[in-house]
Order: C-alpha cells, then sequence, then structure tokens
C-alpha cells in the first residue's frame, strides 16, 4: 500500500488548458446540447437511450424509448435510498449493482457471485469490475475491500485511521491491481502504480470519484464542481469553472477513445474526448444518479440513481434493482418515527450510547448516524393539525431547545459513542429531525455529533442546516406534509437532500 503526495505540477481545476479543454461559452452551450432530451421515464425511472451520432456538436437530440421494469431482469432488488454504485460485465452483457449494506443484484448474463451478510463498520461507497469481467471488488468508506468472484484481494486501509473517507476505487487494466481514492484526493495503491494524489492539497470542492485509464497508465479524479485531476493521463477538460445545476457524482472513461464522461446528481452529462449519447439532464427523476460505467464495447455509457433506476445510452438495457412499492400508510400523517417525550420545562442530561458502539455512514460526502444509535424520534407536541401555532411560528426552536450546559455535556458522551474526534467547532450536536420540523429536542435517538461537510467549515453550520430550513418553509406553505419531511430526512437526509432541492 502506497500513499504519496502529487508534485505540483499535477492538474488544477482552475489553472489548466490543454487541446481538449473548452472554453466558457462552449462549456455552456455543451450543457445545453448534454441536457436537451424528450424523454417520458416509466416507474422506477427505468429509461434506455439510443442514439444514431450521440456528438455533442450535434444539433439533432438523441434518440429515446422507455423500457418498462421487467421483475425478472435482474435477481432481485435494492432498499429505495442506498443504492450506491453499478459495473459491466466484460462482454457487456449484463451488470451489478451495488448498496451500502454490501447487497448486489445480478442482472442480464451477470453471474451472481454473492453479497455481503450482517453489519458493517462502514458503508460500501464504490464498486469496480476486474480486467476480466469475472468479478468484481466493494469497497467501504474507510477502504475496506471485499472481493468476488476472480477478484484478489491486494490490499485495504480498513485498519487504518484516515484523513477523509473512501468515496471510490478503480481497477489497473495493466496490472490487476486497484486504486481508492478518498474526499480528499488521496490516493491509496494495492497492487497498482502511484500516479499522484492531491491528499496534501486543499481543494475547492471534495473528490467524489476516480477512473482509470484504458491502458492501464494513469487515472482522473473528479470533484463535486466537475473538476478534473489527471495522474499519469492527459488532461481533457473539466467543469470546474462553470456553475452547475447539480452536483458532479461519478465519472467514467470511453474504452474506445481514451476520453472521459461526468455525470451530475441530475444525470447530466459532460464529455470530454468521448461521443455525447445523451443524459437525464432535463427530466424529473425520482431519486438522484449516484454513478454511471462505461460500457465495456465501448459503444455508451448507463448510470444508476439511489433507487436502483439504470438509464442506459447507446447500449442495451438489462433491467434494474427498483424495490416495488410499499403499501400506502394506515394513516396519511404518522412519520412512522419513534415519538420522544417531548419539550420539558427543565431539561436533565440524558445518557449517550456506550463509546464506540455507532458508527457513521456516508452517502458520498455526507455523513449519515447510525441508525442503531440515531434512528430519529419526534415532539408528540407538534403534528400537521398545529404547525400554524408551534413550528411556522417565528421563534418557536427557541422555546424547546435544551440550554446549552445540558446539551454540551451531551454532545462530548455522543462524540465518545461515534468516534467522533473532529473539532467541535465545527462538529455539531445535531437534532436527525430537527426542532423545525418537530424533532423532539433531547431524546438521545434523536441527537448526534455530526461532522461538518463543507470543506474549511469554520462553523457548525453544513448542509444539512440548509435542507432543515427548505422543508420547514415547504411544511408551513403546504406543499409537504410534516409526517413526509420528517421520514425523508430521518432516513436519509442526503437522498432527501436531492429529492427536495
Amino acid at each position: 500500500m502506497t500513499e504519496s503526495s502529487p508534485s505540483r505540477a499535477a492538474h488544477s481545476r482552475t489553472d489548466v488548458t490543454s487541446p481538449g479543454t473548452l472554453s466558457a461559452t462552449d462549456r455552456w452551450m455543451h450543457r445545453l446540447l448534454v441536457t436537451f432530451m424528450a424523454a417520458l421515464v416509466g416507474i422506477g425511472g427505468l429509461l434506455a437511450i439510443a442514439s444514431a451520432t450521440g456528438a455533442p456538436a450535434s444539433a439533432t437530440a438523441p434518440t429515446s424509448h422507455v423500457v418498462a421494469h421487467s421483475a425478472t431482469s435482474c435477481s432481485g432488488y435494492l432498499a429505495t435510498g442506498t443504492v450506491v454504485a453499478m459495473v459491466a460485465t466484460a462482454d457487456d452483457g449484463g451488470y451489478w449493482i451495488a448498496n451500502q449494506a454490501g447487497q448486489v443484484v445480478a442482472c442480464g448474463d451477470a453471474p451472481d457471485l454473492g453479497s455481503l451478510s450482517g453489519p458493517l463498520a462502514r458503508p460500501v461507497v464504490g464498486m469496480a469490475a476486474t480486467p476480466s469481467g469475472g468479478g468484481f471488488y466493494l469497497v467501504a468508506s474507510d477502504g475496506g475491500i471485499f472481493s468476488f468472484g476472480d477478484a484478489r484481494f491486494q490490499g485495504s486501509t480498513g485498519a487504518l485511521t484516515l484523513n477523509r473517507p473512501v468515496v471510490g476505487m478503480a481497477v489497473d487494466a495493466a496490472t490487476g491491481g486497484y486504486w481508492l481514492v478518498a474526499s480528499d484526493g488521496g490516493i491509496f495503491s494495492f497492487g497498482a502504480p502511484f500516479a499522484g494524489s492531491t491528499g496534501a492539497l486543499t481543494l475547492n470542492r471534495p473528490v467524489v470519484g476516480m477512473a482509470a485509464s484504458p491502458s492501464g497508465t494513469g487515472y482522473w479524479l473528479v470533484a463535486t464542481d466537475g473538476g478534473i485531476f489527471a495522474f499519469g493521463v492527459p488532461f481533457l477538460g473539466s467543469m470546474g469553472a462553470v456553475p452547475l445545476n447539480r452536483p458532479v457524482v461519478g465519472m467514467a472513461t470511453d474504452l474506445a477513445t481514451g476520453g472521459y464522461w461526468l455525470v451530475a446528481s441530475d444525470g447530466g452529462i459532460f464529455s470530454y474526448g468521448a461521443p455525447f449519447h445523451g443524459s437525464t439532464g432535463s427530466i424529473a427523476l425520482n431519486l438522484p444518479i449516484v454513478g454511471m460505467e462505461a460500457s465495456p464495447s465501448g459503444a455508451g455509457y448507463r448510470f444508476v440513481a439511489t433507487d436502483g433506476g439504470v438509464f442506459a445510452f447507446n447500449t442495451a438495457f438489462y433491467g434494474s434493482a427498483v424495490a416495488p412499492p410499499p403499501p400506502p400508510p394506515a394513516t396519511g400523517t404518522s412519520s412512522g418515527l419513534r415519538v420522544g417525550p417531548g419539550p420539558q420545562a427543565s431539561y436533565s442530561v440524558q445518557p449517550q450510547p456506550a463509546a464506540g458502539s455507532c458508527h457513521y455512514r456516508y452517502s458520498g460526502v455526507y455523513p449519515l448516524p447510525d441508525p442503531s444509535c440515531t434512528p430519529g424520534s419526534i415532539s408528540p407536541a407538534v403534528t400537521q393539525a398545529n404547525i400554524n401555532s408551534t413550528i411556522c411560528v417565528s421563534g418557536y426552536t427557541a422555546t424547546v431547545r435544551p440550554p446549552s450546559n445540558i446539551t454540551s455535556a451531551e454532545k462530548i458522551g455522543s462524540a465518545a459513542a461515534y468516534g467522533y474526534t473532529g473539532s467541535f467547532s465545527t462538529g455539531e450536536y445535531d437534532h436527525l429531525v430537527p426542532l423545525e420540523l418537530g424533532g423532539d429536542p433531547n431524546d438521545p435517538a434523536n441527537l448526534w455529533v455530526e461532522p461538518n461537510d463543507k470543506a474549511g467549515a469554520t462553523s457548525v453550520y453544513n448542509t444539512k442546516d440548509t435542507l432543515e430550513n427548505r422543508l420547514r418553509t415547504m411544511v408551513c406553505a403546504g406543499q409537504l406534509a410534516l409526517a413526509t419531511a420528517q421520514q425523508a430526512i430521518a432516513s436519509n437526509w442526503a437522498v432527501a437532500n436531492q429529492t427536495y432541492p
């Protein structure tokens, strides 16, 4: 295992130019072409696209058709909101789809090679196929590696303390080894040559993924703003200097041209040295896109949403891992969450889970609490019927918030439970279901020390805080049911952040 800092000659996202780099005007025109597509999305968001030309410079919109979901096209389905990645077989006759728990669904001719069982120390965040396509690796946010089929375990960082969580991996076609990448761009090499990293640099936005050169000479890293870092491979362009509608969540290499594609959470595609085959950038998706994979035949690409919905462009669609819809609740007013004790005239310090018993999960760069420790709970004093006299009244939260002498002591205990070692000045003692959405004020099941997802943070304010304000506005405007907002933010606030932009 090797980890090293890059030389200062490494490409930056704002000052590197090359013959393949687009001007700002060209990039905006490219974005318009990329996101132009007229299509209907069937249940589960399953769409297959075929394009005759697919070139970004073409003014002709890609041909599209809807593919209905077949329950037998894949080996099963995955829980909605948990899917993290997909990879294809070598013959492009199928693919595997994985979720945070390490459960894997096989589609098309992809063999069922198994899944992880039992609870994980950290969630799975990515996967990569072997050069032969006869197996795959899963990687967790702590750098733990799990091998299936002909995948050969060559090492991991599962026993190390990392500066930042691992967010993805790639396999070296030349050696069969692999690289792991962390959100700060740190690279960990196992059986593959180390070509450089951004681990010692301060990035504008966190890294969310990587892609390997088809020839095995190096790799690219991609950040949420579409910034590209090239190591041992040519820099062909990036979106680092252009405002995006939605953050970039992944990338893939075109095996035919050696170029690459970036995909945003809305399914917008940005092509560099690779043909454009279509996108979902102008379509309302059920849930956000989390990753993409290139067709091994070099014909096109696919991407997958957090519900397991697969979108195929100029390549075959073999099914999805979308779970059947749940039965409707018995009442439209219940969130199904635990009900806490509610506001108290006098608060006391509440016992916290045992030290080291709780484990963070991650959805990309966003931290999520351990559902066994912090499932969320709601206040019995707030209902849909009384929101106009409680949470929708300015200053409501101050009337129910426990005093700092109570929460400061609890925060120390919660930090020990989660193994949090960061600064208390940037880590928030957070109500999972916030007070402004009727969360319980001092139930330990609703409180956790939340690591800050913002790079260079100087306060506890984070992305989840912005979401909380947005959901409260929607609830108080009658645009969203209180119970729906409570359940969404408690189950996976990172998904809710994309679902309610």
